[in-house]
């Protein structure tokens, strides 16, 4: 088993888990685009995408280069990588995107405090996947001193965005979806969750 094979019945049985749905960012500030990641989603938008790689690099990736850029490269986004945190409880396997406060770049490193998954259509599917990988990065975590209490996922089309919270035992999910259309509402809910997430650390958050 790795966090693609996890079904919600799973994490709730192995991990006692419970599932929660809630209004997670009704206060959070728009966040308004550069013009540079403005046009770099329009001409991905044009360019076209059929695939979840596809998916990732046109539509994801520019929003998370923004996001990094605006906050100093304060954090690293690790793409692609493996979390192999737990073979034996299956927690195991590569994740879209890790964030991570910690600077260096060539393995994945704690703390880490958000993931996001990308799928071609299933973000139902992508919301198990990622709260599998939030459990384990929160064991990561803890094995190596660094507790975060609070962890943030996404599981995102691209296009359509739903995002969860990692909370003592509950994965809460957000009742909302967000579109790429609504950008500076999803860019102000990913720098709440930078911020939010620093918080927790700021040792470790300093640029």
């Amino acid at each position: 088993m790795a966090y693609a094979d996890f079904t919600a019945k799973d994490l709730i049985e192995k991990f006692n888990i419970e599932f929660v749905g809630k209004e997670l960012f009704t206060d959070v500030k728009p966040l308004e685009p550069t013009e540079w990641l403005t046009d770099a989603l329009r001409k991905s938008t044009a360019f076209g995408f059929s695939t979840e790689k596809s998916r990732s690099e046109r539509l994801v990736t520019p929003i998370l280069i923004e996001l990094n850029d605006r906050n100093n490269r304060s954090f690293s986004v690790y793409s692609g990588a493996n979390m192999d945190v737990d073979e034996e409880l299956g927690l195991k396997g590569a994740c879209d995107f890790i964030f991570s406060f910690s600077r260096f770049q060539d393995i994945v490193m704690s703390p880490i405090f958000c993931i996001t998954e990308a799928k071609k259509l299933d973000i139902e599917k992508g919301t198990i996947q990622c709260a599998a990988q939030l459990i384990g990065a929160k064991m990561m975590n803890e094995k190596d001193g660094k507790i975060i209490d609070t962890l943030y996922g996404c599981s995102t089309t691209g296009l359509e965005w739903r995002f969860l919270k990692y909370v003592d035992n509950q994965i809460v999910v957000d009742e909302t979806y967000y579109h790429v259309r609504q950008l500076p509402k999803l860019l102000g809910i990913l720098q709440y969750i930078i911020e939010e997430s620093r918080k927790q650390f700021p040792e470790l958050a300093v640029a």
